[in-house]
């Protein structure tokens, strides 16, 4: 019973994540269909809110660091099953982005704001590039252990956790970070960048970029000289440039 409901529990928590991060693809571009979007909330308040998006972004952001931590994993959650853990992650980060859905206000005016012409087209093809090639990356390194679904289904049957190999495949070839390059063109490749999406697309970078540098140290301390090798030959986020450390 029990390998039953980790792998129902797995599930869950990659539909919500497939869910909640294809609604924010949605929601950060002005979309007619779109019932409302970054621009036009779910819930007004008279609070301030810079001080209610950042409130949001910390959240986000603390939510994503501490559990993706060593002394969480491996401290709090010692004598969990690394598909629970991965399960958890999962629903605890689809709760941070419906907050953000739900809780989000916007900040009057706009820094650009192109209604159509080539302005207008080229940047939403780059949001259309980057979203598509953040998700087609994530099945170069395996999309269903990334959100946890492998890991309950190894639950399931009894299946022992496969051996960790450093791979370098198609996008990874050029840049160390296809998904996290993808998703930042997907957020500042806008046709209407108003004040609200900038602090969003701010904030959701800052966060990105420290979470890149504790990736970097993780996989360092997990595939050692090969991936030092690795980081000497391939830029981090644009390919064909120097690469660094």
């Amino acid at each position: 019973m029990k390998k039953y409901f980790i792998f129902t529990y797995s599930l869950i928590g990659y539909i919500l994540s497939i869910i909640t991060l294809s609604f924010l693809i949605l929601w950060v571009y002005p979309w007619a269909f779109m019932p409302f979007h970054i621009d036009t909330p779910m819930m007004r308040t008279d609070a301030n809110p810079i001080f209610i998006n950042t409130g949001l972004l910390l959240f986000f952001g603390l939510q994503h660091s501490l559990m993706a931590r060593s002394f969480f994993k491996d401290g709090l959650l010692e004598n969990v099953s690394n598909a629970v853990k991965s399960a958890t992650y999962s629903v605890a980060s689809s709760i941070c982005l419906v907050m953000i859905f739900y809780f989000w206000q916007p900040i009057e005016g706009f820094v650009w704001n192109f209604q159509n012409g080539a302005v207008f087209w080229s940047t939403t093809m780059l949001y259309s590039i980057g979203w598509m090639s953040a998700f087609v990356a994530t099945f170069i390194i395996d999309h269903f252990e990334l959100f946890g679904l492998h890991q309950g289904y190894r639950a399931l049957k009894n299946i022992p956790d496969p051996e960790v190999k450093f791979q370098v495949r198609f996008f990874y070839k050029y840049i160390r970070h296809p998904i996290q390059a993808g998703t930042l063109i997907g957020l500042w490749a806008i046709p209407s960048m108003s004040y609200g999406h900038l602090f969003l697309s701010v904030g959701m970078s800052i966060y990105i970029f420290i979470g890149l540098y504790y990736e970097e140290k993780s996989l360092i301390t997990l595939f050692g000289e090969e991936y030092k090798a690795y980081m000497k030959t391939t830029p981090m986020l644009i390919p064909f440039t120097i690469a660094t450390n």
